[in-house]
């Protein structure tokens, strides 16, 4: 009889082994048949009771995966079932039937969160693909499952948190977490456990800033550094040069100061070089040229000086980019054999001499720009010589001789911008006509000729600009058919003939300058049809004829300047309903009573010379006789009598409308007109108790849609009532600011931005945006009423005699609320809403300092189907109006956004949008860049008021004011991601981290 005694230790301590006992006797049994029954019983033991050692059911970990995640895409999952064999499953790679070695779901949109811990229980897994999706959450700390791991790609996704320490991976040879929002220091010391990576990419995250790690010199194997982006500061260390085996090294945008080290030319391998967007100073070190593989070099935006003879041996390089830097010197010749070239920026240096005769003609070459350089001598000819050419920049040098011919037939061409040089000549017949150029700006220069009558086919050409040049001749009726126009800028030159008679043909145009010419006859009335002019200028012509009642129909006009020609007749009274900023109609033959509108948008000098005009009221205009509104009649008796007459008339009328006023003030429902009134929330009052406050004692503000009253009623609850008229024009010129209510900004038709209020605000329900009870209306008046915000605006608080003096924590949840209200707006209502007029001064306060948007009378609701769809209406408020509002008219969600990062320049630095220290034509966005970009302390731009300890909040802040104004729309982020980079710097909250990108939209 043998007693079977086995100790099988299984997921337990040491302490307390399980044991398995067998009392009963064994018979009929060898010594060595008991040994072989052991073992076949220990084995079952194995096989049944410690499952710890097979590995993990691949099928069952990626369905729990499938689980966490949402997907737009519905026929993504379909394979994923429990009746489908694993290797099946869309996106799964298998060795075998039995060995899942890849995930790859790039671009799918899955949104959700990964356990990788989970994953990573498939053993044989080596390749894990998650990038461009829409995932978040953090990670694991140590991912210690993953240790088969070769290639892990989770880029571009919302990650957050600590990035872990991956010093288990010694396998891996790719990693890839660029465009995410882990926060921390990056565990750089992991890296060096990781011998056999060979692409590393971690840029374009908010990880704090580090001196560059060097760390990253030890990884022998390194093919792909990209750092961009990753507030690496410091200098670049000599020992570069020992990752020999680089392909492609990426340290831009980052905090580097210092020169390029000479170790740098050690990367015998190195065919991508991208140090844009540092604070590099010196030159270009000896031995650079050693770099022949080099094939893109951009060094852009930082202050490098010297010459480039050592980029003389590139033979290789396609795209070269040294633009904004201190070099000088002349361009080396060899450049006009470098057959691979395509791409050539070089702008705003100091660089002399001639561009080589041969540049760009032995390659692909795509575009160049030389702008703002010291360059002399001719255009090279064939840069067009390949057929892909669509650029050419080379403004502001010294260029000579004409434009050559070889690029009349560039049919890829679709800039042309040589201006301030000294070219001469004409400009060759098929360039106007070009299908695809979409701006010609030859200013500035001595060209001379026609312009050609096929400009009417350039229908891409939106932009013409030929100011300052010896053009002559007449302008060809033809140009009327280049329907894509916007900018026309003709001014001195020696234009003569007559204006097309169809220019208003042009609907795109919003900029017209036509002076300093000959031209002569009538001002079209079809020009009445530009329905998106906002700007013309025909001063110091020989125009003729009367001013057309047309330009009365151009509610968008801004600016018109008529001045200097031989105008004739009386102002059109259809001029009175437009909003100008600026009119001058000087030096004409005008005669007749200048309306009284026109008067308060006019400065002083803007109808002087025209003997035949007179106004009431004008210190520069004579007065208007009493006749001049009739004609005929003569005689004292008769001036006697109606002069009589008239003081007659006035004083019954002056008595009867004192009455009127009277009882209108004091009760508006005394007007004999019915009121209807709409509630939109549940109200508790009704029309009389909100009429009879219509007084002047209760007078809170005005505008240029109507007057803003306080109403308290009876029960002690207080509303602001918006009273807006249905008819007449308010010639008032300045903004006001209302301390209690939203004001609405000038507009051009009140019953647009009433309607448009209505729309916007009664469907809305949303704590940071203002409240409207109820709209009451008549045949005359609108009035809008609205939950009372005691504490003003925001512009009141920060700038006006009423400011006060806030804390940081304030000034984060005015912030916040402000980012959540426009979040609202343009993600959670049925259709997205664009407020188009977001300002400090349409932030209001209620009695917590609680922001909440108001003044939606811009606003535009937009189709479902279409939610970027732009509008061509004038909208916004200098100083917030977004940069792409200035060349194309186009507003959309994203303009919302870079009125915002105004707006949060503003909390940050208590400074108005535009203030005379920015400069002439400089607002805060220009300033704050400008200054982040020359000083090293940025805390210096905060508010002196913001206490010390909150003041690197504040920066973060402003780092986000930068990202929401970004020139290009598609650069800026989201209110959803905007709102999630303020949350992160929360003030109570214990992570700090420096929003340098974001995820994009």
């Amino acid at each position: 009889m043998f007693r079977i005694q086995l100790l099988i230790p299984y997921f337990t301590s040491k302490s307390h082994p399980h044991i398995l006992t067998h009392n009963k006797p064994i018979t009929g049994m060898s010594p060595a048949s008991i040994s072989g029954s052991s073992i076949l019983l220990l084995s079952l033991i194995f096989l049944i009771v410690i499952p710890a050692f097979s590995e993990s059911d691949p099928r069952q970990i990626l369905l729990e995966f499938k689980t966490a995640l949402t997907v737009s895409n519905t026929q993504l999952f379909t394979t994923w079932n429990e009746n489908n064999p694993v290797c099946n499953f869309t996106g799964i790679v298998c060795h075998d039937e039995h060995s899942v070695t890849e995930i790859n779901l790039l671009q799918q949109q899955l949104a959700g969160t990964v356990d990788f811990d989970s994953i990573c229980t498939i053993q044989s897994l080596q390749k894990v693909s998650l990038g461009s999706n829409l995932l978040h959450g953090t990670i694991s700390p140590t991912l210690s499952h993953c240790t088969n791991l070769q290639h892990l790609d989770i880029s571009d996704n919302s990650f957050t948190g600590n990035f872990p320490d991956i010093s288990s991976l010694t396998r891996l040879q790719y990693l890839n977490i660029s465009l995410t929002r882990f926060s921390g220091q990056f565990p750089w010391k992991s890296l060096n456990t990781l011998n056999n990576i060979t692409y590393l990419i971690l840029g374009d995250t908010t990880f704090d800033k580090t001196q560059f790690p060097l760390e990253i010199l030890n990884l022998g194997m390194l093919q792909v550094l990209y750092l961009t982006n990753c507030s690496i500061q410091g200098t670049i260390p000599e020992d570069i040069g020992k990752l020999e085996l680089l392909q492609q090294l990426e340290l831009s945008d980052n905090y580097l100061v210092g020169e390029i080290p000479s170790g740098i030319t050690k990367l015998k391998n190195l065919q991508v070089l991208e140090l844009y967007d540092n604070r590099l100073t010196g030159s270009f070190p000896t031995g650079f040229g050693n770099l022949v593989m080099l094939q893109e070099l951009d060094v852009s935006n930082n202050s490098l000086e010297g010459d480039i003879s050592e980029l003389r041996n590139l033979t290789r390089i396609e795209s070269l980019q040294l633009f904004e830097n201190k070099f000088s010197g002349e361009i080396p010749v060899e450049f006009g054999e470098v057959k691979f070239l395509q791409g050539f920026s070089i702008y705003t240096n100091r660089f002399t001499g001639e561009l080589p005769e041969k540049i760009g003609s032995w390659s692909d070459f795509t575009f160049i720009d030389v702008s703002s350089n010291l360059l002399t001598g001719s255009i090279p000819p064939y840069m067009c010589k390949n057929g892909k050419f669509y650029d050419i920049s080379m403004l502001q040098n010294n260029f000579t001789g004409g434009l050559p011919e070889t690029y009349a037939n560039c049919s890829s061409l679709e800039r042309l911008r040589v201006s301030n040089n000294s070219l001469s000549g004409r400009i060759p017949d098929g360039i106007w006509s070009l299908p695809g150029l979409g701006m010609i700006d030859v200013a500035m220069n001595q060209f001379e000729g026609q312009v050609s009558p096929n400009i009417g086919e350039a229908k891409s050409l939106t932009e013409l600009s030929l100011s300052n040049n010896h053009f002559s001749g007449e302008l060809p009726e033809e140009i009327s058919k280049a329907s894509s126009l916007k900018k026309m800028e003709l001014m001195y030159n020696e234009f003569s003939g007559g204006i097309p008679a169809r220019i208003g043909d042009l609907k795109s145009l919003n900029s017209l300058h036509l002076e300093g010419n000959l031209f002569s006859g009538s001002i079209p009335e079809s020009l009445g049809s530009c329905v998106s002019l906002n700007d013309i200028n025909f001063a110091g012509n020989s125009l003729s004829g009367n001013i057309p009642a047309s330009l009365g129909f151009l509610r968008g006009l801004n600016s018109l300047n008529i001045s200097g020609n031989k105008l004739s007749g009386k102002i059109p009274t259809s001029l009175s309903s437009l909003k100008l900023s600026l009119i001058d109609l000087s030096n004409n033959m005008l005669t007749g009573r200048v309306p009284e509108s026109l008067l308060a948008e006019a400065y002083g000098g803007s109808f002087a010379g025209n003997p035949g005009l007179c106004a009431e009221n004008s210190k520069s205009l004579r007065q208007c006789s009493p006749d001049s509104r009739h004609s005929g009649g003569s005689g004292v008796a008769k001036y006697c009598f109606i002069a009589g007459a008239l003081v007659l008339v006035l004083s019954i009328a002056c008595f009867l409308l004192v009455k009127s006023r009277e009882k209108y003030c004091n009760n508006i429902t005394n007007r004999g007109f019915s009121w209807d009134m709409k509630p939109f929330h549940v109200i508790s009052f009704d029309e009389g108790e909100i009429l009879k406050s219509l007084k002047p004692d209760n007078l809170i503000g005005k505008g240029g849609s109507g007057n803003v009253y306080k109403v308290e009623l009876s029960c002690g609850t207080k509303l602001a009532v918006k009273h807006m008229w249905r008819s007449g024009i308010d010639s008032s010129d300045h903004r006001s600011y209302s301390s209690s209510a939203t004001i609405l900004p000038k507009q051009k038709s009140r019953c647009v931005g009433y309607d448009a209020e209505v729309a916007t605000l009664s469907s809305i329900r949303h704590v940071n945006v203002v409240k409207l009870y109820c709209s009451v209306t008549n045949e005359d008046s609108n009035l809008l009423v609205y939950e009372y915000m005691p504490n003003g605006s925001l512009w009141d608080r920060l700038h006006t005699y009423q400011k006060m003096e806030m804390d940081w924590s304030v000034r984060y949840k005015i912030a916040m609320g402000a980012a959540k209200g426009l979040e609202y707006l343009h993600h959670g209502c049925d259709r997205p809403v664009i407020h188009r007029d977001v300002k400090s001064s349409n932030i209001l306060l209620d009695e917590e300092m609680k922001p909440k948007i108001a003044d939606f009378g811009l606003a535009k609701i937009m189709q479902t189907n279409n939610i970027t769809k732009s509008s061509h209406v004038i909208a916004g408020t200098y100083g917030y109006i977004a940069p792409e509002y200035g060349y194309t008219f186009n507003v959309t969600e994203k303009s919302d956004i870079y009125s915002f990062g105004v707006v949060l320049m503003e909390l940050v630095t208590r400074k108005k949008p535009v203030e005379p220290e920015f400069g002439e034509n400089k607002d805060i966005v220009y300033w704050v860049n400008d200054e982040m970009r020359k000083n090293d302390d940025v805390i210096g731009l905060v508010d002196p008021n913001i206490p010390d300890e909150s003041k690197r909040d504040a920066v973060k802040v402003l780092t986000i004011a930068i990202r929401c104004t970004m020139r290009f729309p598609a650069q800026r982020p989201s209110m959803k991601i905007v709102v999630q980079m303020l949350e992160h710097i929360e003030p109570s909250s214990p992570i700090g981290i420096v929003i340098d990108n974001i995820v994009k939209d």
